[in-house]
C-alpha cells in the first residue's frame, strides 16, 4: 500500500467512517471542509509521526501539508527522503 493510500484509510477510518473510498479524492480539502478540526490534526500528525517514522514539526503542521490527501501524501515523501 502506497502513502496515499494508507492516509487515505486512516483519514476515512477515524473521521469518514462507513465512507466509501471515493468520498475522499486526492483534492478533497480537509481542513476548509471540517473532516479535520484541530483535534483531527492532532490525531493525523500523530498517525503520521508514528506510521511513517517522521517527526513533524509544529511549523510544519499547516493547511499547505495537512490540506488535502495529495499534499500530505507530498509532505510525508519529501520528510521520508530527508532521513
Amino acid at each position: 500500500m502506497d502513502v496515499k493510500q494508507q492516509l487515505q484509510r486512516f483519514i476515512l477510518g477515524e473521521f469518514l467512517p462507513g465512507e466509501s473510498e471515493t468520498a475522499l479524492r486526492d483534492d478533497t480539502p480537509l481542513r476548509a471542509s471540517g473532516i479535520l478540526d484541530s483535534l483531527g490534526l492532532i490525531k493525523t500528525v500523530a498517525f503520521v509521526e508514528r506510521e511513517f517514522d517522521i517527526e513533524v514539526g509544529v511549523q510544519e503542521a499547516v493547511d499547505a501539508n495537512f490540506g488535502t490527501i495529495a499534499q500530505l501524501a507530498a509532505y510525508v515523501t519529501r520528510k521520508r527522503a530527508e532521513t
